[in-house]
């Protein structure tokens, strides 16, 4: 398709209710490709500029706004934080942000290009609220950022117009997908012991490096000593009992090139049917999740050594192996975990392994 053509069949697939990431991929391009072609159009719902690519430094001069919608998503888990992008540190390729609401680790290496956007709402009576998206190479989202009502609108018109760069015209290639290394080629004795010497949760990608492993399947490796599995509902059980007891927590999920994590309770968590998807939702003021609760195909609590004690999480995958979402009792560094976390993950049940076809 030319550009005329991808505009008006995304314009199309939007026409018809869908969001933007799906109706990209309902007529066959990245959401990032989708979005690209929009960039110097002067007419129809979406327009985008194209922004440069110091990516640190445009993080670092959004705090003048004031709250913003952080959105970081994956297949199957949106993660939405309303807060002040503020404390932006980086090294190298490696970014954070450590403010009181806004709170990402940032992989540069996969940030490929960013857009400024403004589309019109599918419905009239809706506000226009533009957005700063980027993308990896693959134009899969890694990061938005969404004006909300409280933003100072002229620090974002500022933002956009220093970091805009009209020349640029981003293009992507095609995924290809990795394979993991067999779990019989694993010294799974010897993994067994690195897991169990582990002294901090940092140390943990590093020793999936020294192994050659992928996430999922360390878990299999350490399966009933530092592993277990429960069942695919375990997420909306923890998240329910969280929330009746008040219990805080950390809810992390992860783009290719961006985790973005929520720390404190969970209050109002609502299970909902639509159009033959599960979605599980918490829906507190600064914070909402949304979590494809059907498309969970396994679910994990996960124990790993610290200085400071067992640190203990619940994770979700899906299908394909791909990590949708963590969830951690809420504490600091040099603090044990919460007992009352502790004893939530105690009540979800051990399931035992499916039996290979």
């Amino acid at each position: 398709m030319d550009t005329h053509e991808l505009r008006t069949a995304y314009q199309a697939a939007r026409a018809k209710g869908l969001r933007a990431r799906d109706a990209a991929a309902a007529i066959g391009v990245s959401e990032g490709a989708a979005l690209a072609a929009h960039i110097g159009a002067t007419d129809g719902p979406t327009r985008a500029v194209a922004l440069k690519t110091e990516w640190l430094a445009l993080l670092q001069s959004l705090k003048p706004c004031g709250p913003l919608l952080a959105l970081t998503r994956n297949e199957g888990v949106v993660h939405e934080k309303t807060g002040v992008y503020e404390k932006l540190s980086g090294e190298g390729a490696i970014g954070l942000a450590l403010g009181e609401d806004i709170d990402l680790r940032l992989f540069f290496h996969q940030w490929h290009a960013g857009l400024a956007v403004t589309e019109l709402p599918q419905n009239p009576g809706n506000e226009v609220l533009p957005s700063l998206q980027f993308f990896d190479r693959h134009g899969t989202a890694v990061h938005k950022i969404y004006v909300r009502e409280t933003t100072d609108r002229e620090a974002w018109r500022r933002v956009v117009g220093q970091w805009q760069d009209p020349a640029a015209a981003p293009s992507f290639e095609p995924v290809s997908s990795p394979t993991a290394k067999a779990s019989a080629s694993v010294d799974a004795k010897a993994f067994s012991e690195a897991w169990g010497a582990m002294t901090d949760t940092h140390q943990f990608f590093p020793l999936l490096r020294q192994f050659g492993v992928e996430r999922r399947q360390s878990f299999r490796l350490v399966e009933g000593r530092y592993t277990r599995r429960v069942d695919r509902h375990a997420v909306r059980d923890t998240l329910s009992d969280a929330s009746f007891d008040g219990t805080p927590i950390m809810v992390f999920v992860g783009s290719p090139g961006c985790i973005q994590i929520h720390t404190g309770p969970v209050k109002r968590v609502e299970p909902m049917e639509m159009k033959g998807q599960v979605w599980l939702n918490v829906l507190d003021p600064g914070f909402n999740l949304h979590l494809r609760e059907d498309l969970i195909d396994e679910v994990w609590v996960v124990e790993k050594p610290t200085s400071d004690g067992v640190v203990t999480s619940l994770e979700a995958f899906d299908a394909g192996g791909e990590l949708m979402a963590m969830f951690f009792g809420a504490r600091k560094p040099g603090q044990a975990e919460r007992g009352a976390w502790r004893g939530i993950l105690a009540q979800r049940p051990t399931v035992d392994a499916p039996t290979p076809a």
